[in-house]
């Protein structure tokens, strides 16, 4: 059992999980709360090398190279950062998580969803977010958010993105405990509110009160 909080943003790009996820990071520590944040990928040094491949690489990467970086980048991740820091007490904010890797890589690059899960299991040894707060955005406006620059992922078009939003909406459905969706297309002091009062609620139900 962990004495810290595991809390993950996910939604597709431009969904603005990576606003609320500061926001939400500055709220808890003026609340006094040991905070910590990261991000998936990237989140140390051999993560950054990976994350400088899945987005920035020009040559050819075969979808199963990406997942199994994907994949080694969570297992580091997991064992030498989110661990440590949850079992020394901390709330950790991760943007992007094991969700990311089903959405992106199963739904949208069509790689088998129960090989994902079972790989995903064994890179984070059972480390599940105790919350997962999910942005639900259309389509239309994540990509005008993107707007013109943009890196290999958020490159790979409309088509390739909405499968990522359905899939995005199928992995709530079937875990709707863990998982709260939250309308991203409203003001992001109104998002806020809303992200602020569930991660309030998670502490409160963890702590008994």
């Amino acid at each position: 059992m962990t004495k810290g909080y595991f809390i993950t943003f996910e939604g597709i790009d431009g969904s603005g999980k990576t606003t609320q996820l500061e926001l939400a990071e500055k709220f808890l520590k003026e609340k006094g709360y040991d905070v910590v944040t990261t991000r998936e990928p990237g989140a140390l040094e051999i993560g950054e090398k990976i994350r400088n491949i899945l987005l920035n690489y020009n040559g050819v990467v075969s979808d199963k190279c990406e997942m199994f970086l994907f994949l080694a980048d969570r297992a580091q991740h997991v064992e030498t950062f989110i661990k440590p820091a949850l079992e020394s007490g901390k709330i950790v904010l991760c943007d992007r998580y094991t969700d990311s890797t089903i959405a992106y890589q199963g739904y949208a690059r069509g790689q088998d969803i129960e090989l994902l899960m079972k790989l995903n299991n064994i890179a984070i040894r059972g480390l599940l977010p105790d919350l997962t707060l999910l942005y639900d955005i259309p389509t239309e406006i994540s990509q005008q958010r993107i707007g013109k620059e943009k890196d290999r992922m958020e490159s790979s078009g409309i088509i390739f993105h909405e499968k990522v939003h359905q899939g995005y909406l199928t992995i709530q459905k079937e875990n709707p405990a863990r998982i709260k969706k939250i309308d991203g297309t409203k003001s992001i002091d109104e998002v806020f509110e809303e992200t602020k009062k569930i991660i309030l609620q998670l502490i409160q139900e963890k702590r008994g009160v």
